[in-house]
C-alpha cells in the first residue's frame, strides 16, 4: 500500500484526486492539507510514502517545502501537481529534491501512474517541462563541459533518465537488464554527486552530459 499525502490550497482539487485514489487498491490517501504550514504540522504523525504538492501555497510555497521536507524525511517522495510551468519553478523543484513534476493538465490516469512510479524510485517529469529541459540543454552554453568520467553506456542510460524512462524501460531500450540499469544509476548518482534521479536530470542538463538528446 502507498500511503499519500495531498497538499494544495484548491478544494476542487483536493476533492478530485481523492475520488481518484479511493478507486485505486494499492493507493491509501492518509492526510491532506490546504497551506505549507498544515503539511508540516502533520508529516510527524502521518509519514506518508508520497506527498502531492503544489507549489502556490499560504504560509510557505512548494519549492521551499520541498527543501524541509527532504531534510528531515529523505525517503518520503514528492510529486509536484502545479499549474505553474515556468523555468525557474521546474528547475528549482528539480534541485531541492521533487522527484517528479506534473501539470495540473494532466489526466487524472497520469497522476496515478507518477505517484506509482515515483513511489518505485522513478522520477516522472511532464512532456512539456521535458521538452523545455531539452531547449534549455541546446541553447545554453554558460556551463562547462564535464564528463566526470562516466563511461559510455552510463551516458546512455542517463540520457534516458533525462527522458523520464523508468529503469525497465531503459533496460528494454539498451537491451540489458534491470538490475545492470540500477547498477548504472547508482554508479551515475555517485559521480555526479547527487542523491536522486531529479538531480541527475538536472544536473546532467546543465552541464550538457547527454549529447543525445534531440
Amino acid at each position: 500500500m502507498i500511503n499519500i499525502m495531498l497538499v494544495d490550497d484548491h478544494t476542487v482539487l483536493r476533492d478530485g484526486i481523492r475520488s481518484i485514489l479511493e478507486i485505486e487498491e494499492d493507493l491509501l490517501l492518509v492526510g491532506e492539507a490546504d497551506s505549507g504550514d498544515g503539511l508540516l504540522k502533520q508529516l510527524d504523525t502521518i509519514a506518508p510514502d508520497v506527498i502531492v504538492l503544489d507549489i502556490n501555497l499560504p504560509n510557505k510555497n512548494g519549492i521551499e517545502l520541498i527543501s524541509i521536507i527532504k531534510a528531515r524525511y529523505p525517503a518520503c517522495k514528492i510529486l509536484i501537481l502545479t499549474m505553474f510551468d515556468h523555468d525557474e519553478y521546474f528547475k528549482s523543484a528539480l534541485r531541492e529534491g521533487a522527484d517528479g513534476y506534473l501539470l495540473k493538465d494532466a489526466s487524472s490516469m497520469e497522476v496515478i501512474d507518477a505517484i506509482r512510479k515515483i513511489y518505485q524510485g522513478n522520477s516522472i517529469i511532464h512532456p512539456k517541462m521535458a521538452s523545455k529541459l531539452i531547449s534549455y540543454h541546446r541553447i545554453h552554453n554558460d556551463f562547462a563541459t564535464q564528463n566526470n568520467e562516466l563511461t559510455n553506456r552510463e551516458k546512455e542510460v542517463l540520457n534516458q533518465l533525462v527522458r523520464g524512462k523508468s529503469n525497465k524501460e531503459i533496460a528494454a531500450q539498451l537491451s540489458i537488464s534491470d538490475k545492470t540499469v540500477k547498477i548504472h544509476v547508482n554508479k551515475i548518482y555517485k559521480k555526479l554527486n547527487v542523491n536522486s534521479r531529479s538531480q541527475a536530470i538536472i544536473y546532467a542538463v546543465q552541464n550538457k552530459l547527454v549529447p543525445y538528446l534531440n
